[in-house]
């Protein structure tokens, strides 16, 4: 495989993955509360934090533009949370997700540029 076909396989497979963890958000984000025992305390916000940051890295490795990651995560953190507490039966909005949804957001980015600069060629695909 040429270097230039090998630098363009790397952002469609991370495009794919950014897709797939996207998907995975909105099952976690929007379906019913799965019944069973509660979860240990803290591991709901675990869950927000890494439902966010990882679509958010992941579309950053891909070439998505962070400042457009950001906003549109930033958006949708804060937007779920008024959809589940106003729209949704089976949920309940809570600040306190917002806000380890926003967590995960700057971690996927804090992450994404860490990686970008160990990109091969010193380059990387992270941009603002």
């Amino acid at each position: 495989m040429s270097e230039e076909a090998g630098g363009r396989a790397a952002p469609r497979a991370f495009a794919v993955l950014a897709v797939a963890a996207l998907a995975l958000q909105l099952a976690v984000v929007y379906a019913p509360t799965v019944p069973g025992p509660p979860a240990p305390p803290g591991v709901d916000k675990l869950v927000h934090a890494g439902v966010f940051l990882l679509p958010v890295l992941l579309g950053a490795l891909a070439g998505g533009r962070l400042r457009w990651l950001v906003a549109g995560f930033t958006a949708h953190a804060l937007l779920s949370e008024v959809v589940q507490a106003s729209v949704l039966a089976h949920r309940d909005g809570d600040a306190l997700d917002a806000l380890a949804d926003l967590a995960g957001v700057a971690l996927g980015v804090l992450l994404a540029r860490l990686v970008g600069r160990r990109w091969p060629s010193g380059a990387g695909p992270v941009r603002w």
